[in-house]
Parts: C-alpha cells; sequence; structure tokens
C-alpha cells in the first residue's frame, strides 16, 4: 500500500532544483540527510539513487565541488560532506574521498575563536552560532572515524560542549542562537556575548547535532556529559509544546503576538526525540517525537491546486547581523519579521529525518532505555 507521505517524499526529490543553482551548500545537505536516513531506514534503493544523482552533479571527476571555495571559511558547506562520505563507503570511488579530504582541510584552518569553537563564518567573525554546530561537528565525528583519527571525534565533542557552556541561558534552561566573544555586535549583550532571544531552528539545529554526536562517539566520561545536557534540553522543551504537539518560532514566549508554529523547528525536534529513543535515552521521547511528526501531518502539511503535497509554516532564514542590507538584531520581533517558504528544504529534510527514525522504530526493537 502507497504511503502519502513516502510517495510525497519520493516526488520532492525527483523534482529538487539545487537550493542555490548547483553551487555546494548546506540546504541541499538538508535534503542529503534526509535521502540518507530514509535509505538506511528502508532499505530501498531509490532514496541512494536521489542521492547518488544529486551529489553527482555537484563533485567533478577530481572531487572538486561545485562552486565551494574553502578560504570563504563558511562552516555551512561541511553538512553536505556528510552524504559524500556516505557514497564513499558505498561505492569506494575516490572522488567522494578527495572531496570530503577537502572539507576537512577547510576544518583544519577554519578560524577558531579563542575558546576553541569554530567562527560560523569568516563573514561573521569570532561568532558562534548554534546552527553551525550541526553543519560541521558531525562531519568532522564522521571523517574522524573514517580516516582513524579518534582526536577529530573528540575535538569535535570538546567543541560542542564548550559551545553548549558559551550560549547557556540559565534562567530558560535554553541556549541562544548566537555568541560574539568580541561583544562586537549590537545584537550582542555587552556583559555575557549572548544574542537577545530563543530561536526555535536553531534549538533545532542544536538538538540534531548532540543526538547525532552522541550516536557517532564512543563512551566517555564527556559523552555523559553530552547526555546530561542533552537530557535537560529535552525536558525544557517538552515543557514548551503546542497544544497541538509542535514549537513556536520564538520557542519560550506563547504570547507573543504573531508567533506561529514553525514546521523546520518541529521536524528537527522530532528527528532528535525520536532518534534519542531509540538510541537508549528514554523512550518516553519517542511519544513526543511522534506527536510532533503527526502534528505536522495533520496541520502543515496541504494539498495544492495541482494535487501535490506541500509543507508549510517554514522560516526561510534568520540569522544574526548584516545580510542583504538588513541588520538582524536577533530580537523576537525579528524572527517573526522573517518570510515563509513553502516547502523549504531545511523543514522537508528533517521531515524526511523524522519519518525515517519512525520506520526504524516499527522495524527495530529500541535499546535499553537509559536509567
Amino acid at each position: 500500500m502507497s504511503d502519502p507521505l513516502m510517495d510525497y517524499f519520493d516526488a520532492y526529490a525527483r523534482d529538487y532544483a539545487p537550493y542555490k543553482g548547483g553551487s555546494w551548500c548546506y540546504e541541499d545537505g538538508c535534503l542529503y540527510r534526509g535521502l540518507i536516513a530514509l535509505f538506511d531506514a528502508t532499505g530501498e534503493a531509490r532514496w541512494y539513487d536521489h542521492l547518488k544523482r544529486l551529489v553527482d552533479a555537484q563533485v567533478d571527476a577530481e572531487g572538486q565541488l561545485s562552486g565551494y571555495i574553502l578560504t570563504e571559511y563558511n562552516i555551512d558547506n561541511i553538512l553536505p560532506g556528510r552524504a559524500l562520505i556516505t557514497l564513499f563507503q558505498h561505492t569506494g570511488d575516490e572522488r567522494y574521498r578527495k572531496a570530503a579530504d577537502l572539507l576537512a582541510r577547510q576544518l583544519q584552518s577554519h578560524p577558531r575563536i579563542a575558546a576553541g569553537p569554530y567562527w560560523h563564518k569568516l563573514r561573521y567573525p569570532h561568532q558562534v552560532w548554534l546552527d553551525g554546530l550541526y553543519m560541521g561537528l558531525a562531519f568532522k565525528a564522521e571523517y574522524g572515524a573514517l580516516v582513524n583519527q579518534p582526536l577529530m571525534m573528540w575535538d569535535a565533542l570538546d567543541e560542542l560542549l564548550i559551545s553548549l557552556d558559551l550560549t547557556a541561558d540559565e534562567a530558560s534552561g535554553l541556549y541562544r542562537h548566537g555568541y560574539d566573544e568580541q561583544r562586537l555586535q549590537s545584537w550582542a549583550d555587552a556583559k555575557t556575548g549572548l544574542s537577545p532571544a530563543h530561536w526555535a531552528r536553531a534549538l533545532g539545529w542544536l538538538a540534531m547535532a548532540m543526538v547525532d554526536l552522541f550516536d557517532l562517539l564512543l563512551d566517555s566520561a564527556n559523552k555523559v556529559v553530552l547526555q546530561q545536557r542533552l537530557t535537560a534540553l529535552f525536558d525544557r522543551l517538552r515543557a514548551l509544546r503546542t497544544k497541538d504537539g509542535r514549537w513556536l518560532q520564538v520557542i519560550d514566549q506563547p504570547d507573543l503576538n504573531g508567533n506561529y508554529a514553525e514546521s523546520s523547528a518541529t521536524a528537527m525536534f522530532a528527528y532528535a526525540f525520536l532518534k534519542a529513543a531509540r538510541l537508549g535515552l528514554g523512550q518516553a521521547y519517542a511519544e513526543i517525537g511522534l506527536g510532533a511528526l503527526h502534528s505536522l501531518e495533520h496541520h502543515a502539511l496541504r494539498t495544492n491546486e495541482a494535487g501535490r503535497m506541500v509543507l508549510h509554516n517554514i522560516c526561510c532564514v534568520a540569522g544574526l547581523g548584516g545580510f542583504g542590507g538588513v541588520y538582524r538584531d536577533g530580537t523576537p520581533a525579528y524572527y517573526l519579521s522573517e518570510a515563509l517558504n513553502d516547502d523549504d528544504i531545511k523543514g522537508v529534510g528533517p521531515l524526511m529525518m523524522a519519518q525515517a527514525e519512525s520506520y526504524r522504530r516499527k522495524a527495530e526493537k529500541p535499546l535499553i532505555t537509559a536509567a
């Protein structure tokens, strides 16, 4: 029997136009993560075939990446590199390995703040954003495993834990979107260096980074710390759900005029909760993840006039500082001002990942629940 959601994903990948005209970018990497998750969960060749077709259009015979410039030092560009590792492991084709090596070289020289974590981008100096923790760290851990350099894996975990310390907002139990070590940005608090509000998708990127690193790393004292931080974050996220099981754009301000249930963050949290349950971090997490997934299906997925399913209420993009002639000040009002983009891959990719986790839950017995 046909599954409408899987049919939607298949049609989406079939018709997908590269987000930035074919240049290597994190948005395409979101789709690659979704396709890998679906392939791992189902074993169906269609997901792998979509992945290989799309990545092959961006990697030449010498392992060079379309439109990629290492010295831009954009941490976002690292995320799609996880697909290169997957394809190299499946095919043995050295061009994927060479392309992954290129991204690893970026990380070798990528600027860092004094405490250790990478700058978000060269054009955003001395800044750590939660987005970047997902973009760079799981690739670093996967690549470290690929080339038998475990220090890369532990460095990724150290960077994550340091970033959590730097961005933590103890009063709310959440993490702020950005941190400026120099306190030069007008969005940065003069004392803490933190941006002023809690954006749901920034926390979604963070939750996915945390659960993916927990999955990749061997047991250690710092991994126990990661588990504790993840559990504490999940406890706060559980309390911040809407009545229908989603999360708001400005996640902790339900009375804020114009606030809305945002689909990309909800999909990210659904994935993170479901994967955490599969990894044995708490089976109660599965019900939260499934509830979010089902709420998206019921409230945010609708059929358009052409008869195609479309995912709605996705924030197109949000950031901090100057961009496109606008200064993004990180206030709640700013996050609510950003445009919505139906079927944006930053929502559809994580939805694929959440659905893949729900399939794996049906097929696999969960691990023993952590105490």
